[in-house]
């Protein structure tokens, strides 16, 4: 098994196999994450049976790979089935019987059906057969596993997570697959032989985000900053059409996602529902809810409320590196290398924006720096509408009765307060206080992705965390 990481998903699905109830699992996220390859390494290749979707055919072909996959376990019968119907009536007399493969932990029949939105093309049966066979027969199986998989997450949760017909309360697991933590980065790299700093590996997230795919096409012979020339400004590099692909295949219609996407980006300190609805290209009702929905889902932005008024409109906020990159320099890309980019206003900006969201994607990590990880919290960004307002990208207020307002810092040598940074540091604390009226201790933190030095105004900073630290399991 060469897995990197993912020992939570892992514990999942020894539960899926120590369990006594039949399990229907749906795992789903972004593209190139690594759904399936987590389910093939973690079975070893072995399946009950094991079908995939076929991209952009029709139901005929569909079919057509179904019955190919059923022959390949064992099914004799070499006609393709006339629906889905027919086909999944296939499969469960290949279930039945006596020679099917079992899993020999605990004799579980698993089913691993991969890129199942595929399957599901236009005016075809199958969802309705679906639910038939899960309903009608594999629900009443102890013993059986059955694994769903796909990229495409509107189709995922319409019909599987937040389905009210056939599927209503079915799902017995969901598995949201998440992009790698540094710390599994870090594994991946040199495993690949890959050789760097930590600081060079927090810049490479601020890149690609820790996704599995992006990290395994780096050369291990060049530089970061050749890799991303390599991967993404060459005309034929393996990522220059990625931003473009990525929301294709992850959305039917994905106009507006990338919409929303784009009005994020630039504002770092994020938007208001009612802020993203003004804007023509995005619109508002059920649609917006959908699509702001299908987002957060897959990591793409977070959902926060203001901490002074809870009530108020929710916020949104970009949290996918990747994307960001992709927006803020290949979209209407003006240079042919990232050379060209290095140290441009646009490029500090964006260098400060993107460690931000490394932090926000390694909350735990923060937590366990701070000493906190079994203390419950809420994390929370803030803005003040007060003339020469302030804005905190970052807050963790804990239960133990302590607020913690964290500034993130990415600089290229140890990062030391001068006396500008105290003087927004106090403003930021002291509008804080007054707007929120908060009685919490607050402690002002700096996350540094390289070093820290003391100096005379280091006094009003409580915690100091460096990038090191967002490499702890």
């Amino acid at each position: 098994m060469k897995i990197v990481g993912r020992k939570r998903e892992k514990d999942y699905l020894m539960q899926c196999l120590k369990s006594k109830r039949p399990e229907l699992v749906v795992v789903y996220g972004r593209r190139r994450v690594g759904k399936t390859y987590l389910i093939k390494e973690y079975f070893n290749k072995q399946f009950s049976f094991y079908a995939i979707g076929l991209t952009d055919e029709k139901t005929k072909e569909q079919l057509r790979g179904f019955s190919a996959s059923l022959n390949e376990y064992g099914y004799e019968d070499k006609s393709v089935p006339a629906d889905w119907f027919e086909a999944f009536s296939r499969l469960k007399m290949l279930l039945e019987s006596d020679n099917v493969y079992r899993e020999p932990i605990n004799n579980k029949r698993v089913i691993f059906l991969d890129e199942l939105p595929w399957m599901d093309t236009v005016r075809s049966d199958f969802k309705s057969a679906l639910e038939y066979f899960w309903n009608s027969w594999a629900s009443s199986q102890e013993d059986l596993v059955l694994i769903t998989c796909g990229s495409a997450t509107s189709w995922i949760i319409t019909n599987l997570l937040t389905n009210k017909k056939g599927f209503h309360n079915r799902v017995t697991r969901r598995i949201h697959l998440a992009p790698f933590t540094l710390a599994e980065c870090e594994k991946l790299f040199e495993l690949n032989d890959v050789v760097m700093t930590r600081k060079q590996m927090i810049e490479s997230y601020m890149f690609f985000g820790g996704v599995p795919y992006y990290l395994n096409l780096m050369d291990s012979r060049l530089s970061l900053t050749q890799n991303v020339n390599e991967m993404c400004f060459k005309e034929l590099g393996p990522l220059h059409d990625e931003y473009y692909s990525l929301f294709h295949s992850l959305f039917d219609n994905p106009k507006k996602h990338m919409a929303i996407l784009e009005a994020l980006a630039k504002k770092k300190e994020g938007l208001t529902r009612t802020e993203l609805s003004k804007i023509e290209e995005i619109g508002g009702g059920s649609i917006l809810t959908k699509d702001l929905r299908e987002l957060t889902e897959c990591g793409f932005i977070r959902k926060f409320n203001s901490l002074s008024d809870r009530k108020k409109d929710e916020f949104y906020q970009i949290i996918d590196p990747f994307t960001l990159f992709c927006i803020k320099f290949l979209v209407n890309k003006k240079f042919d290398s990232w050379n060209e980019y290095i140290n441009s206003p646009g490029y500090n900006s964006w260098r400060g924006n993107s460690f931000e969201i490394v932090c926000l994607n390694h909350i735990d990590q923060i937590k366990a720096s701070l000493g906190i990880s079994g203390i419950e919290t809420n994390e929370f960004a803030w803005r003040s509408n007060a003339e020469n307002g302030a804005q905190i990208d970052l807050i963790i207020s804990r239960k133990d009765g302590v607020i913690n307002l964290c500034e993130m810092k990415f600089t290229n040598e140890d990062y030391s307060i001068d006396a500008d940074e105290y003087e927004k540091i106090q403003n930021r604390l002291t509008q804080f206080q007054n707007v929120s009226g908060t009685k919490d201790a607050i402690h002002v933190t700096i996350i540094c992705g390289t070093g820290y030095k003391q100096n005379k105004y280091s006094g009003i900073i409580q915690n100091v965390i460096l990038g090191d630290d967002l490499f702890d399991n």
